[in-house]
């Protein structure tokens, strides 16, 4: 069964459970400044969880496109990747456990066809010192749903994953109870670090046995958290039903709600009984590599780890290009040089030496023509990203060959002097490895650890400062300096002209800033008349309106939405004036700007105050970078 059908059958499946299916997410998160990029199917849906009404009704279900940077240096073993997307569906104060597990069970097992012997389970032990209970109602639906299979479920107490692997399994052993660090979920972590207000509960996980032999490096004894590759974890229900109190102890929830996360590749992985999540989920980009390279693709080969980071970072690059996201040395941008260098260097070990990257974006985005045609029909841009980064990249490598010659004439490679080939001439570090061990040089490995430790906190220092605050904090003045950039949208195509998009914003308390499209630099007086316009629609106090509307309705109106998204059905449009505009009669087609929006926003611009841009500047090629704030 190919990703594609399983996602199908998952969004088919609860539909007709009453579900509203709606679009993934873009992979640049919408108003959260706390991240780089969506990296689970739950964050876009966090307001909602937290107590926001879904435009779309309390049953949701989704397929969200996901992208992790702490995988990227995991990828190359058969089960990590950095692109990725899981299945979600969601209860937003409907339904609970006795509903969501029996679905999920009939899910795996009727509509996919796990064997539900291959299948195990994982619940809340319980938390003496938070007065939290175990999970015993979720242990007893999986107990009658394996038996309902003919299935004894016998019931282990882990605790902690270092318990489990002191006491392993016994006979008979399917639901295991671990502690919070693994059965707990909130967005502070651990039931003590969560603040007053804060929400939180148990989840029960799945995994699936492959049936392998316990590797004991990982651990005396197996279970099913076990790391050594004979389980591997599926699903995750999470049923957030209490709120932290003020005086540290917990209280139900009044509207308690289910938050499901399944990993669509990891899911193919079971359904085929195959552990290489690259096999399954990349098979169009393998056939492509060994039709460029001359090899074969197998899983026990010393190159089966280049074969893999190719395929994996040229799947995310094509995404993270399609939702706008260009090679740059900051931020975002970052991540996708890094991605590609990374995969340019392995398809070097394979022999694929030549320009030939556009190839394998064909091969990546193919299976994803139904899924994401906006992806798919975006691919000759990403192709020509793809071409120009190969090609700079290839340059890079030359001049980093060449200077390493010259630092390791003496028979060995400082830690610093390896830091500047990566910093300056970005020049990978395991190039540096693979050539010393080529000449039979000596590296100072740890020393350049140090050094990339300094860079690191740097970067994290940086990447603090840059998004502390932000809209999701909805302080007054985010707020302020949000609705301040749509007027500010609006008078730089008014100005610049038409063609003007935005391709990213970032908004704190201090500033906003946004990226947009334009391939000159803006004048002194370009930059004067646009913070004339802003200002002049201040100082006209027009209201701002939030409307709701099906989808086919806010296009109709030409409202300004994000570059590469898919949007639901029903959709939640900003209009700024005209003066005499009401909620009742928002006069759209006399309004200054309207846009795809989700809040929040002030209801009048009198409120903003006034707005100056502090700077503005290149970010990529074709993309510009602007910078306001308003006192």
């Amino acid at each position: 069964m190919t990703s594609s059908e399983i996602r199908q059958k998952f969004l088919e499946f609860f539909a007709s459970r009453g579900h509203a299916i709606i679009p993934s997410a873009s992979l640049i998160p919408e108003n959260d400044p706390t991240t780089l990029f969506t990296g689970s199917g739950m964050q876009p849906m966090v307001p909602y969880l937290l107590g926001a009404n879904h435009p779309e009704g309390v049953r949701i279900a989704d397929s969200q496109k996901s992208f992790r940077t702490v995988d990227i240096d995991e990828v190359g073993d058969n089960r990590h990747t950095t692109f990725f997307e899981m299945l979600g569906n969601w209860s937003l104060g409907d339904y609970f456990k006795r509903e969501q597990l029996p679905w999920v069970f009939e899910f795996l097992t009727s509509e996919i066809g796990l064997d539900p012997k291959r299948l195990y389970v994982t619940a809340f032990f319980g938390d003496e010192k938070n007065n939290l209970p175990r999970d015993t109602e979720s242990a007893e639906i999986w107990k009658r749903l394996f038996e309902e299979k003919g299935i004894d479920a016998g019931v282990a107490l882990i605790g902690s994953e270092d318990d489990g692997y002191m006491c392993g399994m016994k006979n008979g052993e399917r639901i295991f109870f671990y502690n919070a660090e693994k059965n707990w979920w909130s967005r502070a972590g651990l039931p003590e670090n969560m603040p007053a207000g804060e929400p939180g509960g148990p989840d029960s996980e799945i995994f699936y046995d492959f049936g392998l032999e316990h590797n004991p490096q990982f651990g005396e004894q197996c279970h099913p958290n076990c790391d050594c590759g004979r389980f591997l974890e599926i699903g995750n229900s999470v049923f957030m039903e209490y709120v932290k109190k003020s005086d540290g102890s917990f209280a139900p929830l009044p509207k308690k709600n289910v938050d499901f996360g399944g990993g669509l590749e990891r899911i193919a992985m079971a359904a085929a009984n195959i552990p290489d999540i690259i096999a399954i989920c990349h098979r169009s980009i393998l056939d492509a590599l060994e039709a460029m390279s001359g090899k074969k693709y197998d899983a026990g080969s010393p190159n089966a780890a280049a074969f893999r980071i190719v395929a994996d970072h040229v799947k995310a690059t094509a995404f993270l290009i399609g939702d706008g996201v260009l090679p740059s040395n900051t931020e975002r941008g970052y991540f996708v040089r890094r991605l590609l260098r990374r995969a340019i260097r392995h398809a070097d070990t394979l022999g694929i030496k030549e320009s030939g990257f556009a190839t394998l974006v064909d091969a990546a985005l193919l299976p994803y023509a139904t899924a994401y045609p906006e992806t798919y029909n975006a691919r000759e841009a990403i192709k020509k990203e793809v071409t120009k980064e190969e090609e700079k990249f290839r340059k890079t490598l030359k001049e980093g060959l060449r200077e390493f010659e010259k630092i390791s004439k003496n028979g060995v490679v400082s830690g610093k002097d390896a830091f500047i080939l990566f910093s300056t001439y970005g020049f990978p570090f395991e190039v540096t490895l693979e050539l010393t061990k080529e000449r039979k040089i000596a590296v100072k490995e740890d020393e350049f650890k140090v050094e990339m430790k300094k860079h690191q906190n740097l970067s994290r220092t940086s990447s603090a400062g840059t998004f502390k605050g932000g809209l999701a904090d909805s302080s007054e003045k985010t707020i302020r300096l949000h609705t301040a950039h749509h007027l500010l949208l609006k008078a730089l195509q008014i100005v610049l002209g038409d063609g003007v998009k935005q391709r990213g914003s970032n908004i704190t308390q201090e500033r906003l800033r946004m990226d947009f499209t334009y391939e000159g630099k803006m004048t002194d007086v370009q930059k004067k008349e646009v913070e004339r316009i802003v200002n002049e629609k201040i100082a006209e106090d027009l209201p701002v309106i939030r409307s709701e509307m099906v989808l086919e309705d806010a296009e109709k109106l030409h409202a300004e939405h994000e570059f590469g998204a898919k949007y639901p059905s029903r959709v939640s449009v900003y209009s700024v004036g005209p003066k005499s505009a009401t909620l009742e009669n928002p006069q759209f087609d006399k309004a200054f700007s309207i846009e795809f929006c989700g809040g929040p926003h002030v209801m009048h611009t009198g409120e903003i105050g006034e707005f100056t841009i502090k700077k503005e500047e290149a970010v990529a090629a074709g993309i510009r970078r602007i910078r306001g704030v308003i006192e």
